[in-house]
């Protein structure tokens, strides 16, 4: 089946507006009112940039603060068609989502929860009039089905924003099925409901996933077809999704979860004074027992066997997996530890721990039981592989990472999924005047089907050609829209776009690529992350993911200049894209 795109992109602009006024929605909430001459299309730098934009119920829009006070130096580098994250020690960003976008009085509204410790929120506490604030975005925006029965928005009293617009603007001609989950009555709002919508007010603590999965399941199954959307508390969500997806059988393009906080544990009674940090000594390097203990329950089936069945015992637990008493025995003490899988009170069986619940979403997993977790297992092979000059991949699996997944479909759709934000940064390539008199275009690497979306969204309509060999193509082919439209075969082009192509490439793979392109083509553009992303957390651990896939470290700039020049290209310019990825446009020599 051929993919349907889900989401529609917007340019990434940074925007300055200031606070025109503030009043309080609830005693809960408080809206901060903003506008200014960045809202309409503007030009700064010499660069122009369009008018705001948000058409989406849910669209989110970064919030830049800083810790330090010192909002100037944490904003990131404006691109003529993206943004850079360039690092700041004290950068601190937020997404929300605006309740209200009114384009004819140049205004932007902001709903806070009060109560709430965030960076924010401390914001709006005291936001007055006059007060500056910066943000970049949105990016995208959802599209919902054109066809639908019925919607069902769930959501606490962050969602109240995203709900109330859906409400007022009504992007969908449907009824709309309304549960909300609030502290206290009185964060009660008035919502534009219409004939045939219904609401639900569920009061309880927030981020309580006992009190929301109840409200969901309490809820009547309308008839045909629907689409579920829900945001709140991440973990609180987690079996609210799994609910809708395994016992109401909503197809996944039908369902759209979004976790928008996150709950953190309390902190410890006492806090660590100087003498104490001196007695213990020099930090410990983590252990890598946890990791390799959750990856286990998850290959043994054993997250979603306590999932489906609470109270299981250990002894019906090991005979569902297929696992010795012994063996069971020996795992479920460290799952307790970690908080994967615990005993309940009251001798009532096994549940999922707080670890555990967020193990059943698909994001998780993969960090453990998947293409990310092999890579992270072949550094086990480092430093011989460090010795030998070569890929730690090679020295685990035998066999290159190229060789490796264009023969499992499984694993290059894994390499396909990790370039769906590409969409997001494309603009830029697109808008180029490489593309003046292109009739026809040549794609290869995990990323083409994010640029025929960005060719798409950007109104031009080569003719297309993808050369992948067979396992590579067949995953593509699900993944392009009107995928009937592509020729599935190498060809002369006018331009060749390589996304991603290098990056599960040795060095030699990578030569051997850009040599096959040169023999269709005289132009090729090669899209590579050439440094880490500004703000990524594990920026610093980029080049040693790179070594352990392909034995180079993250090609930069000058690495991937050498690598053309060996195989008969010469670098003509390179276009920065943003997040730490560059366009470079390449010459036949």
């Amino acid at each position: 089946m051929a993919a349907q795109r889900a989401y529609t992109t917007h340019p990434l602009v940074l925007r300055r507006v200031t606070v025109r006024r503030v009043h309080e929605v609830t005693p809960r909430m408080r809206r901060v009112v903003l506008g200014g001459e960045d809202l309409a299309a503007f030009t700064r730098d010499g660069i122009a940039h369009p008018a705001f934009a948000a058409p989406g119920f849910d669209d989110h829009i970064k919030l830049i603060l800083a810790a330090d006070g010192d909002v100037r130096a944490a904003l990131p580098a404006q691109l003529p068609h993206g943004i850079e994250w360039t690092p700041a020690e004290h950068r601190l960003t937020r997404d929300y989502t605006p309740r209200r976008v009114d384009h004819r009085a140049g205004e932007l509204h902001l709903d806070f929860v009060v109560h709430g410790e965030g960076p924010a929120e401390t914001w709006s506490a005291s936001a007055r009039e006059g007060d500056e604030l910066w943000f970049v975005g949105p990016k995208s925006s959802l599209r919902l089905p054109e066809r639908l029965d019925w919607i069902l928005l769930v959501g606490d009293e962050t969602a109240l924003p995203a709900i109330g617009r859906f409400l007022d603007e009504r992007p969908l001609d449907a009824p709309a099925h309304v549960l909300v989950t609030v502290p206290d009555e009185a964060a009660r709002q008035e919502l534009a409901l219409r004939d045939g919508d219904t609401i639900t007010w569920v009061v309880a603590e927030p981020g309580d996933p006992a009190a929301l999965d109840a409200a969901v399941r309490a809820l009547p199954a309308p008839a045909g077809e629907g689409f579920a959307w829900a945001a709140a508390e991440s973990r609180a969500l987690l079996p609210v999704r799994r609910y809708l997806q395994r016992e109401r059988k909503l197809p996944k393009d039908r369902v759209n979860v979004t976790g928008y906080w996150h709950c953190e544990e309390a902190a410890a009674p006492e806090a660590q004074g100087p003498a104490d940090a001196v007695a213990q000594g020099p930090a410990e390097i983590p252990s890598p027992l946890p990791w390799l203990v959750a990856r286990a329950a998850l290959q043994l089936g054993l997250v979603d066997a306590v999932a489906d069945t609470p109270g299981l015992s250990a002894d019906a637990l090991a005979t569902r997996l297929g696992v010795s008493g012994p063996g069971i025995g020996v795992l479920l003490p460290l799952l307790a530890a970690y908080d994967v899988v615990v005993d309940a009170d009251g001798g009532a069986g096994l549940r999922l721990g707080r670890a555990g619940e967020e193990l059943l979403e698909d994001h998780e997993r993969e960090e453990y039981a998947g293409h990310e977790a092999e890579l992270l297992l072949a550094l086990t092979h480092l430093a011989p592989a460090l010795r030998d000059g070569v890929s730690p991949w090679r020295l685990a699996s035998g066999a290159t990472l190229h060789d490796t997944v264009t023969r499992d479909a499984d694993r290059y759709g894994e390499l396909v999924q990790e370039c769906e934000q590409l969409v997001f940064l494309l603009a830029g390539l697109t808008a180029d005047s490489l593309w003046e008199g292109v009739g026809t275009c040549l794609l290869t690497g995990p990323g083409s089907a994010s640029v025929v979306a960005a060719l798409d969204d950007a109104g031009r309509r080569p003719r297309l050609r993808i050369a992948e060999e067979a396992a590579p193509a067949e995953v593509l082919r699900g993944q392009v829209t009107a995928p009937d439209r592509v020729e599935w075969t190498a060809g002369p082009a006018d331009v060749a776009v390589a996304a991603k192509a290098l990056g599960h490439r040795t060095d030699e793979e990578g030569v051997e690529l850009l040599t096959r392109l040169a023999g269709w083509t005289g132009t090729a553009v090669l899209v590579e992350a050439s440094r880490p992303d500004g703000l990524s957390p594990h920026a610093a651990e980029a080049a040693l993911h790179a070594y352990t896939a392909t034995g180079s470290t993250l090609r930069d700039s000058a690495a991937i200049a050498a690598l053309a020049e060996r195989s008969g290209w010469s670098v003509d310019r390179t276009i920065a894209l943003g997040w730490g990825t560059e366009a470079t446009v390449l010459r036949r020599v």
